[in-house]
């Protein structure tokens, strides 16, 4: 597991570096007995917390685009610390949104995270179908015009019937865009996905190499992706060494088409 080349000027190369991670609010997990002892970190503070979150914002920092999922909104567990806002000025990010999906007021904020070089030209927040609420979906839009890219950072549900409404739900949206990109955890592997025909006819599935996240000291499963639509395709990509979450972080060296990339670089002010 290698790190990618030192990053070169932003779009001068024509490529972006994606990178997606699940980093369960900075608690560190490297065995399942974890999940049990360390399960009050939750909902209590902790004072190594913050530590991690500076070793998270090192390693974002060499990526243009990153997709968070379980991450905190500033509240008592995270000591008031909005991890969102916190890893975007660690790494040198210009722009990050925060979606909240589950807020337990001053216990927890749950929520997704979007840090970019690049402002987006328009950013919509979606509400996930499911039985408990609390999943949802950035969609971040870059560039105008149908050869826009289109990035969405999303966390499903961990049961089977939730994650077929909330992956009808995205096929619906994705379904009339050109260039799209779809990364987060989404609690399925790649053989269910590609069982998914209303999913797969919205979004052909790249890349189809099957990369092995969950759990993170001893990966066996595929439950985090960066998918790309039929008009991308990944010179590169990877799976990051251990930061501390249950999760592996996913990353891909993403080649813009000559069309997309003129429609960013139009609207990069």
């Amino acid at each position: 597991m290698r790190e990618m080349e030192a990053r070169k000027p932003l779009l001068s190369s024509g490529h972006l570096r994606l990178l997606t991670f699940n980093l369960q609010v900075g608690i560190q997990t490297s065995a399942y007995h974890h999940y049990v002892t360390r399960s009050w970190q939750h909902f209590l503070p902790h004072p190594s917390r913050l530590k991690r979150l500076e070793v998270m914002g090192e390693v974002l920092g060499k990526f243009d685009v990153v997709g968070l999922q379980e991450v905190d909104g500033g509240s008592f567990r995270s000591s008031r610390i909005n991890q969102v806002e916190y890893l975007a000025t660690k790494a040198g990010f210009p722009s990050h949104f925060q979606q909240l999906n589950r807020n337990l007021g001053h216990i927890a904020q749950h929520s997704n995270g979007l840090l970019s070089r690049l402002v987006p030209s328009q950013i919509e927040e979606h509400r996930l179908p499911g039985a408990m609420p609390g999943r949802g979906a950035i969609h971040a839009r870059f560039g105008d015009g149908p050869d826009a890219l289109h990035i969405f950072v999303a966390h499903l549900a961990l049961s089977h019937r939730g994650r077929v409404r909330q992956l009808n739900y995205l096929s619906d949206i994705i379904q009339p865009l050109r260039h799209v990109v779809v990364m987060g955890d989404l609690n399925c592997t790649p053989d269910q996905l590609h069982a998914h025909e209303r999913f797969n006819a919205a979004l052909p599935l790249h890349p189809v190499k099957p990369l092995l996240s969950y759990p993170s000291w001893q990966p066996r499963r595929a439950l985090d992706h960066i998918l790309l639509s039929q008009s991308l395709e990944a010179v590169d990509v990877q799976v990051l060494d251990h930061l501390f979450s249950d999760h592996l972080p996913i990353a891909v060296d993403l080649p813009l088409p000559a069309a997309c990339l003129a429609a960013i670089r139009s609207s990069v002010k």
